[in-house]
């Protein structure tokens, strides 16, 4: 089982910056990617940003330039950079963490909230 918690979320003014972070628990050693995905009301949950273990990063085009996802070197923790902030990124922040041996599987954190606004 691998449980995630995120946390910095905030208000935050048009073109500032929150770092969001996600604590990981469990079984750490089975993770190989970890990602940031976002939920707007009345929108579809879409995909932020994501990293693997090697090191490769991912990015939607609406973040790219604006956003970094980072780990610490233990896996413990996922972090999501976010400058120049819009308030079309006011969204709950969600952490995700594929897991397992032989088979995967996806753990889910229970969000944070961000809201950009003047």
């Amino acid at each position: 089982q691998v449980q995630l918690v995120e946390s910095g979320g905030g208000l935050v003014r048009p073109g500032g910056s929150l770092r969001l972070s996600c604590a990981a628990s469990g079984s750490i050693f089975s993770i190989d990617v970890m990602g940031w995905y976002r939920q707007a009301p009345g929108k579809q949950r879409e995909l932020v940003a994501t990293i693997t273990r090697y090191g490769s990063a991912n990015y939607t085009d609406a973040v790219k330039g604006r956003f970094t996802i980072s780990t610490d070197t233990a896996w413990r923790f996922v972090y999501l950079q976010m400058n120049s902030l819009k308030p079309e990124d006011t969204a709950v922040y969600i952490c995700k963490a594929r897991y397992g041996n032989i088979n995967r599987f996806d753990s889910w954190g229970q969000g944070t909230q961000v809201t950009v606004s003047s």
